[in-house]
């Protein structure tokens, strides 16, 4: 019940969003030989680092981009902040794209966000358990607990993934909401049976001694897309011109991070405060600067068949 009220609360806040937009605040046009100013709603994690390095490498100024990075919680709150035209651009993972387009909230993604490294076992997130738990494969989850930073969201159809593929019951996971902050003490005391965690929070939980038992990701789709960058359809409309200089900037920022992993580590160090020791260990995702859209279409019918989307996505309305 609690998962479904809080789909309901996130679809009526975009709803409620949406809804507002006529009186949406986006920029008006730059003045004649002044850049245009946006602002981008990101996440203060690895994924992002594209677009800071693209920043510094001034990918965005060369096409007139006056480029501000704004941090939030998550994509779920980024979304109506697009939508409001609070920022022109956001970062958000898949599955809450795919819940808002599915409730007709009036976005476009632009471009893609990151993937799956799509190697097992050598991920960026991971399904872990402690060292010495009887859990040894997804297929033991059965009645057990999963920490998920968000519930009825991208981990869920995730893990529900490595369930399936391991020959376990997927419906049989129990999931519990908590930080990914949290989860690694939260494993550690015992409070749930296995967390699903990203980086850096992966090198925390193998310090403790605890163990991966599946890379989610990568058996929930082969390079599977994990989030992407979008838009409002209203300033799609009204300055197209600047979301084709904003997606050009940004697969020019892609395509340099993924060619330059280095130069990606040192840049996640201005806006994190993960220590420089551990960001030299941590996995990091792939940054293709062209969207996977056979991974989001398994992604959308596995949410389908979870019971996360109550209808059929239509690509078309969400991607470009």
């Amino acid at each position: 019940m609690r998962r479904h009220l809080a789909a309901f609360a996130l679809v009526t806040t975009l709803l409620a969003a949406a809804a507002c937009s006529s009186t949406s605040d986006n920029p008006a046009p730059a003045a004649p030989g002044q850049p245009d100013k946006v602002t981008v709603g990101v996440i203060p994690i690895l994924d992002v680092a594209p677009i800071y390095l693209g920043k510094q490498k001034e990918f965005f100024s060369k096409r007139n981009i006056d480029l501000t990075l704004t941090l939030a919680q998550g994509g779920a709150a980024i979304i109506p902040a697009v939508q409001s035209g609070q920022y022109q651009f956001g970062f958000s993972n898949v599955i809450s794209l795919l819940l808002a387009t599915s409730q007709g909230v009036p976005i476009k993604v632009v471009c893609n966000g990151n993937n799956s490294t799509g190697i097992d076992g050598q991920d960026f997130a991971a399904l872990m358990v402690k060292g010495d738990s009887p859990i040894k494969t997804a297929a033991d989850l059965a009645g057990k607990t999963v920490a998920a930073n968000t519930l009825k969201n991208i981990v869920d159809t995730s893990v529900r993934a490595s369930v399936r593929k391991a020959g376990g019951d997927p419906k049989a996971v129990k999931f519990v909401e908590l930080a990914f902050p949290q989860q690694p003490a939260a494993l550690q005391s015992g409070q749930v049976d296995a967390v699903f965690v990203v980086e850096p929070f992966q090198q925390a939980v193998l310090a403790q001694g605890g163990r991966k038992i599946a890379s989610s990701y990568v058996d929930a789709a082969p390079n599977l897309v994990v989030a992407m960058y979008f838009t409002s359809t209203q300033l799609m409309t009204s300055n197209p011109d600047l979301v084709r200089r904003f997606t050009e900037a940004m697969k020019e920022s892609l395509a340099y991070a993924d060619g330059h992993p280095e130069e990606a580590r040192e840049i996640i160090k201005s806006y994190t405060t993960i220590a420089p020791d551990v960001i030299a260990r941590m996995t990091l995702p792939k940054w293709p600067a062209d969207i996977n859209r056979q991974a989001i279409q398994t992604l959308a019918d596995l949410a389908l068949g979870d019971g996360l989307l109550t209808k059929a996505a239509d690509l078309n309305t969400m991607l470009p």
